[in-house]
């Protein structure tokens, strides 16, 4: 190993001139020029004509929803509602089970009472 002392220089070895950044720059120009000229940008593209069934039939598959493409969530976020049918059928007839909306007295005036007070908000 070479130890380099101040005011001596060893034999052979020169010292590199400052970095000029124009020169460097205009380097870095011309690259990107001689690179520039060979390359091409493609923005038309066209389907392989002998393949185009298989094609057709990938992306149909690619636009569906993901529960037609895969028969299990791939992700946690899809393991919620991936079984959206519920376990068991409820009988709409069954007074146990179903319970309809019903309207009465105390739930149409409050219904007649919003309406109003929106008809005189939008008025103003």
């Amino acid at each position: 190993m070479f130890m380099r002392c101040p005011g001596n220089k060893m034999a052979g070895a020169e010292e590199k001139e400052p970095e000029n950044i124009v020169h460097r720059n205009a380097i870095f120009c011309e690259t990107i020029h001689k690179e520039q000229r060979d390359q091409k940008l493609y923005t038309s593209y066209g389907v392989n004509p002998y393949k185009k069934t298989e094609f057709l039939q990938t992306y149909r598959e690619a636009q569906g929803a993901p529960r037609s493409r895969y028969s299990y969530p791939q992700t946690e976020a899809q393991e919620i509602g991936w079984d959206t049918k519920p376990l068991v059928e409820q009988p709409r007839n069954d007074r146990r089970l179903h319970h309809p909306h019903v309207m009465s007295e105390i739930t149409k005036y409050m219904d007649a009472a919003w309406r109003q007070k929106e008809q005189e908000s939008m008025q103003q």
